[in-house]
């Protein structure tokens, strides 16, 4: 009885100790290899993306006018700190601003976006491009963009804006780009859009073939 109780008693500790309410959501890889879902959330569909190979593995396309895809979750919802990271193509042709990206609170009475959102964005300048990241949270924002900081259209790249509690850094190809000191809370649940802003502007034209939203600070020796 005794033996029994003691197993029991340590089989609910660990249970509060792995699935607590201050467990951080669990790390999310997002492969880009089909239309009807990504990472596992059902999508819907804007326009005409299309599946593409790569040298890598297979891709989604967008043609930076009215493609896009969304899927009815906010993967980094809860999380204290993070990285966010994307291994993506952008393309010569497109618009000058651009969002490949976008993850959105929304506020759980309403349904409606609230301010509260995190964006990749770039912006391009001649046959380069540099990247914008974005974070609101709270009261606190800031952009993290250094236009002296170009990169090559038609060319596979990762980014990744990675949070500590304390500061946010952006990256492009694991080098350090920007930073700032920044205090945000946890963003609330949401949705996410993959081409398009949210609201269906500043379309991107290129390719998104991974993403990985981590609920900690990874080093860049970490990053994919």
């Amino acid at each position: 009885m005794i033996r029994s109780s003691v197993a029991w008693i340590a089989a609910l500790a660990g249970v509060l100790v792995l699935g607590g309410a201050d467990t951080p959501p669990p790390a999310e890889t997002w492969r880009f290899d089909r239309l009807d879902q990504i990472g596992g959330h059902p999508t819907t569909i804007l326009g005409h993306p299309r599946v593409i190979d790569t040298p890598e593995r297979k891709a989604v396309e967008f043609n930076g006018k009215d493609d896009a895809l969304f899927v009815d979750v906010h993967p980094l919802a809860g999380a204290e700190t993070f990285t966010w990271e994307v291994v993506f193509r952008p393309d010569l042709g497109g618009a000058a601003e651009q969002r490949f990206f976008h993850l959105q609170e929304r506020d759980p009475k309403t349904g409606q976006d609230t301010q509260t959102r995190m964006l990749f964005e770039i912006r391009v300048i001649g046959d380069r491009w540099c990247l914008d990241s974005f974070a609101l949270s709270g009261s606190e924002s800031k952009a993290l963009i250094d236009r002296e900081k170009l990169h090559s259209l038609g060319a596979w790249h990762h980014v990744a804006l990675v949070y500590d509690g304390h500061e946010l850094r952006n990256y492009v190809d694991g080098v350090l780009e920007g930073q700032a000191p920044l205090q945000l809370i946890p963003q609330g649940a949401g949705h996410s859009s993959m081409g398009v802003r949210i609201n269906r502007v500043n379309y991107f034209k290129g390719a998104i073939r991974l993403a990985r939203m981590t609920p900690r600070a990874l080093a860049p020796e970490e990053f994919l």
